[in-house]
């Protein structure tokens, strides 16, 4: 095959401005959705991403030979955006020109891959044939394409278990040093971060000192310094706090924690941290390790399972295609690592999360591959490390379980702390659900019937321990016995049927029959799931509730004579137990530990039931529902106010806390026209209240010229639920901007109705439009394509409202399609009502909600200093005091359709003042509440 011929293979592309096949010898032409499925279903055909090309074709069951696939083969652990143009970036050619050239480019491209793996240079060459005839046997598409391009190695290729480094146990750090933060000091490791002749930004340098108070030796026990910090898009707050973090860090010989929400968050901080610290030490070993939940790893055990005959048909596919893609991984992180996030949804059976340690059903040195182990190296690592990137949920259930490993965190900065509160909502919840119930059910008995996968119960699991200690052996027993009484597979039909079994399932069919009979929020008939609180409960459910309770009083007693057995063994520690089976009953006592605490929480819940609310949860009953199908039925508490636990467990363990961001204060509107920073509520918020504690607080203001390149629109000519005036509203806006517009919804129903409405005219406009919970494909890659392409225009709902990072001229106008109200459910109502004796009452804690998802969306708009653009609201009734959620000085002005159309047409703000629009009164009837 020569440098410039095309392989000789029909292809099709598909988009919603038409469909196009080009013969394998022939020209490209326009065909219709018939006569591409045929010849789909006759003849192999190129294509990039095929679930999305069969979602635009309206045939799910499509198979080809996909380029994406081809990709994850032969460039394995390689970043490439998953578009003809992502594609051509990533083999360096020229991308196609127009919708009517991709499928060329797809034979072009295809060549261009195959010719790589005949390079002697190719990169990723190692295993590529073993696993290529694993391929050939489970009949992967392009394994004939592929095989006359791989050579047959001389020598026989190591097993990909084989060839996986090993991971080293290192003695512990030692405490940290005591270190003054020196003004001096800190300004100097600013100045090296940001590099010689940087520009001097005296915003950024007074946040780096505000942030070296943290790094302080602590006076008191349980009495942590705590800063809230605030700092504006363009500060560079990355940096900020990173300058104190690396000189105390070097000094002292300890370990920062910085904490995010987001992944993208994440992999920046990964990268800017590169300045401050080197990719090695010396020795080998790394200075900044990412640590996330073990969800977010690779099983080696489970990959194992799924490439000796665990995962059949497509999943088989993908489970050599990551065994590929482990053997090059810099850390086997699957989710939102090196690991392409369009992998997994090429296969419609997601498998992605089959190979991870989802059910935490780790058995740690039991494993085989235990000292290979991804999750094992990380958290080594990390103790080893001067800093290590986290999120919030693993240093809250870190903190909670005291699962550390090494020396728990003693400084820890919360980036995107507006989302702490959140975060703790949910780490410190309870649930009882039928989903919880059967997970627990099958941690505890194992597979039952004809189940696939190597799911182990704990007989499989502690076999050596129960065979050694007669009452440990026992005390197994005693749990599966117990444990047979929890829900089991099709628990829900049975429900529907009104034939449960077992008590567990007899309370969640009077908690289904309940709520629907106690719901009045009409989301029935609109398919929403549906809830209520628990008040007023009769005879029957509190009985439930109460044979339910005793059921769980029998699971929770024989686990904890278990963990009890367990601590015997390691104490008195027979001949047979070595360091592998000592690490692995360790293991099993933090889970076992873990499923107590479970346990207990549910027993909790039900004790409550009938008797007097706890005056610090909120417990409501729910049945979750997805276009009326029930899913999940089960009864739910939350903290009234989670930061409290979140004060115990993280604040009073700590030396040093900062939590900041862009948005942590409410920016609320005074009387005369002015704003103020809402200090007490953010402090608050913090949690250090309920350890008698006053933070320190700082404040440092965006650098942007907001005023001179950015306009709020607010469009007040649409009718509320006019849906083809919203999608007409939503074309014309991207037309006008020519593309590069991220709208945002506050309902998955409406963005899927405008969606469908207006991609087909856009795309027919050379504007291609993508959208979440549309498209198949995750989040992070749909960010990717939309940053890739200037033209391109993305729809979403709260993922894409926050922490989405696309700067320049990708980005260019904003749509938000409606005021985002909170969503009245029991957990806001119950919250608003405790805010009602606040300043403000109950109005202002709605208003403090939508001004900080107001900011937070705004807040996509700029990112840089040479970003402009516009940020549209469609929506008549704005009130006003909502206004200064927005930066100050921002123009705001409410207009008609057609002037916002004119405006957004005549391009994005140059730093004029605006024209002047006529002012609408807004009338405050249409609010909510």
């Amino acid at each position: 095959m020569s440098a410039t011929a095309a392989i000789p293979l029909p292809a099709l592309h598909a988009s919603h401005a038409g469909i196009w096949l080009r013969e394998a010898n022939g020209e490209t032409r326009g065909v219709s959705k018939g006569e591409a499925i045929n010849r789909a279903a006759d003849t192999p055909v190129l294509m990039i991403n095929a679930p999305l090309v069969a979602s635009r074709l309206g045939y799910p069951d499509l198979n080809g030979l996909d380029l994406l696939e081809l990709y994850a083969f032969i460039h394995p652990a390689r970043f490439c955006v998953p578009t003809a143009k992502g594609l051509a970036q990533a083999l360096d050619m020229e991308p196609p020109t127009g919708d009517d050239a991709v499928a060329e480019f797809l034979q072009r491209a295809a060549t261009r891959l195959l010719q790589g793996c005949e390079q002697p240079d190719w990169a990723e060459r190692e295993g590529a044939w073993s696993i290529l005839q694993s391929l050939a046997k489970l009949r992967w598409p392009w394994a004939q394409v592929v095989a006359p391009h791989i050579a047959r190695p001389a020598q026989a290729e190591k097993w990909l278990f084989s060839r996986l480094p090993e991971w080293e146990d290192a003695p512990e750090r030692p405490q940290p040093k005591q270190v003054a933060m020196e003004e001096e000091a800190v300004a100097a490791s600013l100045a090296r971060l940001t590099g010689e002749g940087a520009e001097r930004r005296e915003g950024q340098r007074a946040y780096a000192q505000s942030a070296a108070q943290v790094f302080a030796p602590r006076e008191r026990d349980a009495r942590p310094h705590v800063l809230l910090a605030q700092a504006g898009t363009g500060i560079g707050k990355t940096l900020g706090y990173l300058a104190p973090a690396a000189h105390w860090a070097q000094e002292s010989g300890g370990t920062v924690w910085v904490s995010t929400y987001t992944k993208n968050l994440q992999r920046q901080l990964r990268s800017e941290s590169r300045r401050a610290w080197p990719d090695r030490r010396r020795d080998g070993s790394r200075p900044v390790v990412v640590r996330k939940g073990r969800e977010n790893y690779l099983c080696l055990l489970n990959l194992e399972d799924a490439l000796q005959g665990g995962f059949t048909g497509r999943p088989a596919i993908l489970a050599q295609l990551v065994a590929r893609w482990a053997a090059f991984s810099a850390d086997g992180d699957m989710i939102g690592g090196d690991l392409p996030g369009w992998l997994g949804t090429l296969f419609r059976k997601r498998g992605i999360t089959a190979l991870t340690d989802q059910r935490g059903e780790c058995i740690y040195a039991g494993c085989p591959h235990y000292r290979k182990c991804f999750i094992e190296r990380s958290a080594r690592a990390s103790a080893q490390a001067d800093l290590v990137i986290a999120n919030h949920a693993l240093v809250m259930i870190n903190a909670a379980r005291g699962r550390h490993q090494g020396q728990a965190p003693t400084r820890v900065v919360f980036d995107e702390g507006h989302h702490v509160f959140d975060a703790a909502d949910s780490t410190f919840a309870a649930a009882l659900t039928g989903q919880e119930a059967i997970e627990l059910r099958r941690w505890i008995i194992g597979p039952e019937r004809n189940a696939r996968g190597r799911r182990r119960g704990l007989a499989a699991r502690l076999a050596d321990v129960a065979s050694y200690d007669d009452a440990g052996g026992e005390a197994v027993e005693a749990a599966i016995e117990a444990a047979a009484a929890l829900p089991s597979d099709g628990w829900n039909q049975r429900l529907i049927e009104g034939a449960p079994s077992g008590p567990v399932e007899a309370l969640l069919g009077q908690v289904r029959s309940f709520t629907y009979a106690r719901d009045e929020s009409g989301a029935q008939d609109a398919g929403y799931g549906i809830e209520t609180e628990i008040a007023q409960l009769d005879g029957p459910l509190v009985e439930a509730a109460q044979e339910a309770g005793v059921t769980l009083a029998a699971i929770r007693k024989p686990l904890m004579a278990l963990g009890a057995r367990l601590e015997a063994v390691l104490e008195d520690a027979p001949d047979w137990l070595d360091g592998q089976g000592r690490a692995r009953i360790e293991g099993a006592r933090h889970s076992l530990g873990w499923r107590v605490d479970l346990v207990a929480a549910w027993e909790s819940l039900l004790a409550r039931m009938g008797g007097p609310a706890d005056p610090d949860f909120v417990d409501w009953f729910a049945v979750d529902r997805n276009d009326t199908r029930e899913f999940d039925i089960g009864i739910h508490r939350r903290w009234l106010d989670p930061m409290k636990p979140f004060a115990k467990v993280v604040l009073e363990q700590a030396h040093g806390v900062m939590l900041t961001s862009a948005t942590l204060t409410d920016r609320a509107a005074t009387g005369d026209g002015g704003r103020i920073e809402d200090w007490p509520h953010a402090i608050a918020r913090s949690g250090a209240p309920h350890i008698d504690l006053a933070p320190k607080t700082a404040n440092a203001a965006s650098p942007f010229d907001y005023a001179g390149r950015a306009e709020v629109l607010i469009v007040n000519d649409l009718k509320r639920g006019d849906l083809p005036a919203l999608a007409g509203a939503y074309a014309r806006l991207i037309e006008a901007a020519g593309g590069g517009t991220l709208g945002l919804f506050t309902a998955i129903k409406r963005l899927r109705a405008v969606h469908s409405r207006i991609a087909d005219r856009l795309a027919r406009a050379g504007l291609p439009l993508y959208a979440q919970h549309v498209d198949p494909i995750d989040t992070g890659t749909l960010t990717d394509i939309f940053r890739d392409d200037r033209a391109a225009s993305l729809l979403g709902t709260d993922a894409l409202r926050d922490g989405v990072d696309v700067p320049g001229e990708s980005l260019r106008c904003v749509v938000m399609e409606a005021v985002p109200w909170p969503r009245p459910t029991i957990l806001h109502r119950a919250r608003r009502l405790a805010a009602a004796d606040e300043p403000g009452g109950a109005k202002n804690y709605d208003d403090r909600i939508i001004r900080a998802r107001l900011a937070q969306a705004f807040g996509r708009l700029i990112r840089s200093r040479d970003d402009a653009g516009h940020f549209v609201v469609l929506s008549s009734a704005f009130p006003s005091r909502l206004l200064s959620a927005f930066p100050e000085g921002t123009p705001v002005i409410r207009l008609t359709l057609d002037a916002a159309l004119a405006r957004v047409a005549a391009g994005p703000p140059t730093g004029k003042a605006p024209a002047a629009a006529s002012e609408m009164q807004i009338d405050e009837k249409d609010m909510p509440y």
